[in-house]
């Protein structure tokens, strides 16, 4: 079954970061994505860039308006995300416990709709 572990965390943490702690941290998500595609359950994944980089398309009563950003204030922002593909719920949060974050953060997750 396939799950996408969507990783949440306050990207100001980012801001206030020096090179070095930005290095292990990038260092640490890519050994996990070489632990993971060597067990054979990495399907793919990436890192996004900041929130304000992003456009959100809000459709409502039939219409569309774009805004910069993300459309929702939050504390944590969506900053990656691994594709994974496991027996079942319990190996995916297995996998979940080990994703790295530079502070706090979250890891949402969920089940891809199987199109078979």
């Amino acid at each position: 079954m396939q799950y996408a572990l969507l990783l949440y965390e306050d990207e100001a943490i980012y801001a206030q970061a020096d090179a070095p702690s930005l290095e292990a941290i990038i260092a640490a998500h890519q050994a996990l994505a070489a632990q993971l595609s060597a067990e054979g359950v990495l399907r793919g994944g990436s890192g996004l860039k900041s929130s304000d980089t992003a456009t959100t398309l809000r459709r409502s009563r039939g219409g569309d308006t774009l805004h910069d950003g993300p459309y929702a204030e939050a504390r944590e922002q969506l900053g990656g995300f691994y594709l994974i593909d496991v027996p079942d719920l319990d190996a995916a949060l297995a996998i979940a416990k080990r994703i790295p974050f530079a502070g706090d953060g979250s890891v949402e997750v969920r089940p891809i709709i199987d199109e078979d």
